[in-house]
């Protein structure tokens, strides 16, 4: 792991999106709440906050860190037919919480696959990235 022992804490916070892409009918059950394994949409976004939790024993050499603060918000696109993830963790550290972010979205992008998958396994997960991040020596991100 990087030496983090002399760096100064900050303030750092990280949001990261995805997407979830699928079949109208798959959507449809989803939104209607009529799958077997029960409620898509909340499962994935508690799924999504344990692995921002969790990240530091799912990716090597990852920090483990206290979070003070993880949001994931699960957003429907009927336009597209995918369903759209937004991660924010934050801390108040000596080091980032980009990881965390990441693992947020990607951790409720796989819940949202392995509950549709007797459905639908043509489902994308895709698009998966860092959008923002602040706090820390190498300052603000934001994509573009």
């Amino acid at each position: 792991m990087v030496d983090v022992g002399r760096k100064d804490e900050t303030e750092r916070v990280a949001i990261a999106k995805g997407s979830v892409k699928m079949a109208p009918e798959t959507l449809a059950h989803i939104t209607d709440k009529n799958m077997k394994k029960g409620d898509v949409l909340s499962v994935a976004q508690l799924a999504g906050i344990m692995g921002a939790k969790h990240t530091a024993t799912l990716i090597p050499l990852c920090h483990p860190l206290a979070l003070s603060h993880v949001n994931v918000i699960i957003h429907v696109n009927n336009d597209s037919y995918a369903i759209d993830i937004t991660a924010e963790c934050k801390i108040t550290g000596k080091t980032g919480v980009e990881m965390e972010a990441l693992t947020a979205v990607s951790v409720a992008a796989l819940t949202i696959y392995d509950m549709c998958k007797a459905i639908d396994k043509n489902m994308v997960i895709s698009d998966i990235r860092l959008t923002h991040k602040s706090g820390g020596k190498s300052g603000r991100f934001d994509a573009e």
